[in-house]
């Protein structure tokens, strides 16, 4: 049965998306079945996966319309396969921005990812969702699947006030509509020690947020950076990078937590 995760901060610009595709890519490397959700209508998850979403003949669109399982919708990268790193990945394109107003009229609108991932949960260890940087529709049904949310932040005061509007956003969701919400953990990203302030606000987290903030810490990196031009996680793009082995680091720290929930 799979674990299901959401990667969300309402913040823009914080590595959900590297975040949530390295980390697939570091938990099939540790020998975990994964899929990766892209719930964001750039695609960005699904590009840095190496699938072309312009190509794409299904979508997580056609599942959330119900016109498609997740079983037909899910494609697999060729180029992950070659480098023994393969997860699956329900991609994202550009109709998923039609999907917010379409979902707005349908029954059980916030719960049609869930529905849809239920029929799919034993075929995987890990189900992770890349969320949009905004409180949207297609978030909410991101949220109202997941069991727990994996928070990356970078170590800034502007991401402490983020992080306080994310906070109130799954505590109502949590009472509202999904009891099995929690926030997993906090994970510090772009992370460069050199920088007072960063140090600072980093003892701030553990301080406020305790065993909540993962042990892990991923470095501001170049390769992480260059790795979604050529199709690629940072995980399969160089392998020896800091980012790449913290990663790599923080996919098994992820296995260890999950066995403790």
């Amino acid at each position: 049965m799979a674990k299901i995760f959401c990667v969300a901060n309402q913040k823009g610009g914080v590595g959900k998306t590297t975040t949530t595709v390295n980390l697939a890519a570091g938990l099939a490397k540790v020998g975990q079945r994964v899929l990766m959700v892209d719930l964001d209508p750039q695609g960005n998850a699904t590009m840095g996966s190496g699938i072309d979403k312009r190509q794409l003949e299904m979508s997580i669109y056609d599942v959330l319309l119900e016109s498609a399982s997740v079983a037909e919708a899910r494609v697999t990268s060729p180029k992950l396969v070659a480098a023994d790193c393969s997860y699956d990945i329900l991609g994202a394109s550009r109709e998923l921005a039609g999907a917010e107003v379409e979902l707005v009229g349908l029954e059980r609108r916030e719960k049609r990812l869930k529905m849809a991932l239920e029929q799919a949960t034993n075929d995987y260890d890990f189900i992770l969702i890349d969320c949009p940087p905004s409180l949207s529709m297609l978030t909410l049904n991101g949220l109202c699947s997941a069991h727990g949310v994996i928070v990356p932040m970078q170590c800034e005061y502007f991401a402490l006030e983020g992080l306080t509007d994310l906070v109130n956003t799954i505590k109502q969701v949590h009472a509202n509509l999904n009891k099995d919400l929690a926030i997993i953990g906090l994970l510090r990203v772009m992370f460069d020690p050199r920088i007072t302030l960063q140090q600072q606000v980093s003892e701030q987290l553990s301080q406020h947020f305790g065993d909540k903030v993962f042990n892990t810490v991923i470095p501001r990196n170049v390769r992480l950076a260059e790795a979604p031009s050529y199709g690629l996680p940072g995980v399969v793009f160089d392998p020896s990078s800091r980012g790449a082995q913290a990663f790599i680091s923080f996919a098994e720290e992820m296995v260890e937590r999950i066995k403790k929930l």
